[in-house]
């Protein structure tokens, strides 16, 4: 068993399970870009394990519609080809993504339903219900020649779903009678203490914002949220509003889930986006995406007026239906401040009530490790001390330290029927994605980047007389994020003195080599420079031979 993914990390969940002769894999997702990757768009795992095993590749099985769990599938089926099984909802959010890059679903890949067994080679994968923050959420069953194994997903335990549909105990409960080999589990909430609120909780809170708004009222939420969208869809009839949905991928979202039946219209309110203009303000409720302060979302772009299709106006209430993930803070923040700013009512934060998460808290993994009762408990899904904690809760319902597996992306955990232990690692980084490039910026790029963020560049151009190796142009200096060059003319008239100098000095010492000379300016200037500014610039010397 190989994670490439999802260990020591929130995103990119991916676990590779693995016999002699056979391979299947679990969820393929990615991750957003950090502040210290500049440009890049998101973040898949590593592939090249699973290409050098591919001809034993025998399916992969999706736990959710989550891009942390889906959303690296486009990339993956570029490198690998083998069947996908999914529930209804997951293998439709799948297909759209495939759609849009004008691609289809691999061969024999179709939906499959909680209780149904699925041969895999050595494996059979049976998918039992959990409950999540998107519907038809499953975790698998899977029988090995060397014993049962539980991948729990993203879960929690709601007693109260929406959609009537609570995690299957029974099917849990049996799967600890019959003996659970190994347990991996998601690890996400394991600092949490307690019981994760059910999204009812959201639904009550959300229905005080309907009874008191007197205006427009504008609701940001994930977009794969549907049921918080569904409890929308039936406030908005309850109170005799029309619904409009802003956002591509809340319009994709929608359109999707209305089209397979796990989003229902039942009053009639949906409406399109260009017609709220036509309505009275407390008539109108709109679906947007932005919850997590996206700068080209429809609700940050709102918030600086930048949105055509919806102008905010005093009076206008706002529901950030989502808490900030790590590192999103200060986009949230600022939209905030910005809805503040155009005369709106915004309501957010924990105290508010209006989102719970998706993620069972300590109380709920501990009442999975007594359901299933396992020999071996391998943590999953979370950042290394989300791990840690979930090693604790093992130990306190009486797993054994030594049956307790810790590892990080690319341990590779070797289990028999009678043991289980780490037997050492793979390569298992990260591939970043910038435009249509996959792979193609690596730490060098980034930290030019960065220094071009940090210090802008300085362009140093010169003509060298190919016969005399001699420079007869320049050097002309130009600089962009550096220093605005009408008010530094004269730090920049010194840096050209000092690059001539450099130059002489390469004249005396009759160097004709291209990138000696390039190295001798860029040298000087740096140094200079720094002593003059404090700043690195990046400095790119550019000789043009006649």
């Amino acid at each position: 068993m190989v994670p490439l993914g999802g260990l020591g990390e929130i995103g990119k969940n991916m676990l590779v399970l693995e016999t002699e002769q056979d391979l299947i894999v679990i969820d393929a997702g990615l991750a957003f870009p950090g502040d210290d990757m500049p440009g890049v768009d998101v973040v898949i795992p590593d592939y090249t394990y699973l290409v050098e095993r591919r001809q034993k590749l025998r399916g992969i099985f999706l736990t959710h519609g989550h891009e942390d769990h889906i959303g690296g599938i486009p990339y993956l089926l570029k490198e690998v080809q083998a069947p996908i099984y999914a529930t209804r909802l997951t293998l439709g959010l799948v297909e759209r993504k495939l759609e849009e890059e004008k691609r289809a679903l691999p061969p024999r890949s179709r939906a499959i339903r909680p209780g149904e067994r699925v041969k895999a080679g050595a494996f059979t994968v049976e998918p039992f219900l959990v409950n999540h923050s998107i519907p038809d959420s499953v975790g698998f069953a899977i029988r090995t020649p060397v014993g049962l194994f539980i991948h729990t997903g993203d879960f929690k335990f709601d007693q109260t779903p929406i959609d009537g549909r609570a995690a299957d105990y029974h099917r849990l409960a049996a799967y600890g009678a019959e003996g659970v080999h190994v347990l991996m589990m998601d690890s996400t909430n394991a600092e949490r203490p307690g019981v994760t609120g059910s999204e009812r909780q959201v639904g009550e809170a959300l229905a005080d914002v309907f009874r008191q708004a007197r205006g427009r009222i504008l609701i940001a939420s994930f977009a794969s949220h549907l049921h918080r969208l569904q409890q929308v869809f039936d406030l908005a009839a309850q109170f005799k509003r029309r619904l409009a949905v802003i956002g591509r991928s809340m319009e994709n979202a929608v359109e999707v889930a209305m089209k397979l039946g796990y989003l229902r219209d039942s009053g009639g309110v949906l409406t399109p986006a260009d017609k709220i203009g036509d309505l009275a303000p407390e008539r109108v409720v709109v679906l947007m995406t932005g919850s997590q302060g996206e700068p080209l979302s429809a609700l940050a772009r709102a918030a600086t007026g930048e949105l055509r299709r919806l102008e905010l106006m005093q009076g206008d209430t706002v529901v950030i239906a989502a808490n900030p993930i790590p590192g999103n803070e200060k986009l949230v923040q600022r939209t905030i401040d910005n809805l503040f700013r155009r005369g709106c009512h915004v309501i957010y934060g924990p105290h508010a009530g209006v989102h719970v998460s998706g993620h069972g808290s300590r109380e709920e993994l501990r009442l999975m490790l007594n359901l299933t009762r396992p020999r071996f408990f391998i943590p999953v899904h979370g950042e290394y001390r989300h791990l840690l904690h979930n090693a604790e809760l093992a130990r306190s319902v009486g797993i054994p330290d030594g049956n307790i597996l810790i590892g990080e992306n690319g341990t590779v955990f070797e289990v028999t029927a009678a043991s289980a232990r780490i037997r050492g690692r793979v390569a298992a980084g990260a591939v970043m994605v910038d435009g249509l490039g996959v792979g193609d910026v690596g730490n060098v790029v980034l930290r030019d980047r960065r220094q071009l963020a940090q210090d802008g560049v300085l362009i140093v151009a010169m003509v060298l007389h190919r016969e005399q190796r001699k420079v007869i142009s320049g050097p002309d200096l130009i600089t962009r994020g550096f220093v605005y060059m009408r008010e530094s003319e004269d730090l920049l008239a010194e840096a050209r003195e000092r690059a001539v100098k450099a130059l002489n000095g390469i004249d005396e010492q009759d160097i004709t080599e291209w990138s000696n000379i390039k190295a001798a300016v860029r040298d000087a200037l740096g140094k200079f420079l720094y002593e003059r500014t404090g700043r690195r610039p990046v400095i790119l010397p550019i000789v043009l031979e006649v």
